[in-house]
């Protein structure tokens, strides 16, 4: 078999269904001049995970991680087959393996689930067959067949680890920007693109909030050496920042206004909470001076969280703000999210300019 192509596009490719049969073209040229296979990972439409989510807490506010794990990933299916649908129509084969059928077996962690094994056969077969194997982002199974999901943002995580089973050294993300900047561009006019960047400091930036990649995808490419190239999901699919062992320093700063800084009693209480949040698989910094914690990200009800897992209640002191330099990061806190997003220009007016060595950013 020749070796596949990897690519992920993010739920932004897919404004509308026509969208499909735009990217769908696009494939089809790709197999031409490539002259090999495709495997496409690929998240849902905007907006259609939210709407799941809502109708599962007007049935129960409090749902089961395992059914939150069954119902939201269904929104990543829905876009495979939608795909997969427009590439037929092109004239391309293709097949979609859902998250049972991708020989990835999780733990039962159900919403935040770690990998314990990969069996590239499934996919190697599907490829025999077939042009583009399409995989919903996010997705796996445990021991017992069950859906599982691998956290908020995870076909990122899919992408490589679809490439690491086929033995595939490159993976290329595409989203609605091309490439890591030095803030948020859609909140701090003048951020500059990253064109190189180590994954040590894009797994940093990831962990503060950062949105553009998700933090185990960038550890997992590093543990199995493979470079992720950062492209724009829209033709001609500009390449952006690349992420590599070679990478060059970064600085920047990161405002995530869903992340939730937490203030316990004592250090031992938010010593013991960032155990727990850490062992279930959602991303938290331990932040000092304080017994205060940094829950980053969405798609987690904090409070019922605490009372599942009998932890003390915690006062909610704000957003993170972070400076990340190289592997170090400096954190801030803002009351509110407008506060987050003027603390975040202040704060890259006064980064240093890119050296020579950042290339012209």
């Amino acid at each position: 078999m020749t070796t596949p192509a990897v690519l992920k596009f993010g739920g932004s490719t897919f404004p509308g269904v026509e969208a499909y049969a735009d990217l769908a073209q696009a494939l089809r040229r790709r197999t031409e001049e490539d002259a090999r296979p495709l495997a496409v990972v690929v998240s849902g439409m905007p907006g259609e995970t939210e709407k799941l989510r809502g109708r599962l807490h007007e049935a129960d506010p409090q749902p089961e991680d395992a059914t939150v794990a069954g119902l939201l990933t269904l929104a990543d299916t829905v876009s495979a087959h939608l795909l997969a649908a427009a590439l037929h129509r092109a004239g391309v084969t293709a097949t979609v393996l859902a998250g049972h059928q991708q020989g990835l077996v999780t733990d039962s962690t159900f919403m935040w689930a770690k990998v314990e094994r990969s069996d590239a056969e499934p996919l190697r077969r599907a490829f025999e067959e077939h042009q583009v194997v399409i995989v919903p982002g996010g997705q796996a199974a445990d021991a017992q067949g069950r859906p599982t999901w691998l956290g908020k943002n995870s076909s990122d995580l899919s992408a490589v680890l679809v490439a690491a089973a086929l033995g595939v050294d490159r993976v290329e993300i595409h989203s609605d920007v091309d490439g890591i900047y030095s803030a948020d561009p859609n909140v701090v006019a003048d951020a500059r693109l990253i064109p190189e960047i180590t994954y040590d400091t894009a797994a940093l930036m990831s962990l503060y909030g950062a949105k553009v990649l998700h933090r185990r995808s960038v550890r997992t490419a590093q543990q199995h050496g493979i470079t992720l190239v950062c492209r724009h999901n829209k033709a001609p699919f500009a390449s952006g920042t690349v992420i590599s062992a070679e990478g060059a320093p970064a600085t920047g700063v990161v405002a995530n206004t869903r992340s939730r800084v937490l203030a316990y009693a004592t250090e031992t209480e938010a010593d013991r909470a960032h155990s727990v949040f850490h062992n279930e698989g959602v991303d938290t910094v331990r932040l000092e001076g304080g017994p205060h914690l940094a829950v980053v990200g969405g798609y987690l009800d904090i409070d019922h969280f605490q009372q599942a897992h009998q932890l003390p209640r915690a006062r909610d002191m704000g957003i993170l703000v972070a400076e990340i330099t190289g592997s170090r990061a400096t954190t801030h806190i803002a009351d509110d999210a407008e506060q987050a997003r003027a603390l975040a220009r202040k704060l890259h007016a006064d980064l240093p300019a890119p050296g020579p060595k950042l290339h012209a950013l």
